[in-house]
């Protein structure tokens, strides 16, 4: 294994981890709601009085606060290696995955998890565990050679 020590930015993601825990915080005390964002998404395709408009804000916050950071300094260039149809098929089963789990990993692993939901504790242990075996299946086993 090898550390990447010029990538290693732990004060980041420190404060961003503390950012996001922040805001979610704030979200469930104030509006009395669950940062999940395919809860929140879900609700927009299935709309309720009363309930869009919040909905839509929040949403516009995660599609626009990249777009505003990009005023003052320059987006980082993802590199992803993986072709159109892994990416879809990927994101199918991360779907099918939040719907059979009754939440996503920000509903479970940020907000479930701080509010020691036995439900989010299992949900939380098994993507991760699904994760973890994803990476070595690919990595070490399936290695094209």
């Amino acid at each position: 294994m090898h550390i990447d020590w010029n990538a290693f930015t732990p004060w980041t993601a420190l404060a961003g981890g503390g950012l996001i825990g922040l805001a979610a915080a704030m979200f469930v005390l104030l509006n009395g709601r669950i940062a999940g964002i395919s809860g929140i998404l879900g609700g927009l395709l299935r709309p309720a009085r009363r309930d869009i408009g919040w909905r839509v804000a929040f949403v516009a916050g995660l599609v626009g606060a990249p777009l505003l950071y990009a005023l003052f300094a320059q987006l980082p260039r993802p590199q992803i290696d993986a072709g159109y149809a892994t990416l879809i098929a990927a994101g199918f089963i991360v779907g099918l995955g939040t719907r059979y789990g009754s939440g996503c990993t920000s509903g479970h692993g940020v907000c479930g998890i701080s509010r020691l939901s036995p439900r989010s504790l299992a949900a939380t242990a098994a993507f991760m565990l699904a994760g973890f075996a994803t990476v070595f299946l690919v990595r070490h086993v399936l290695v094209a050679g």
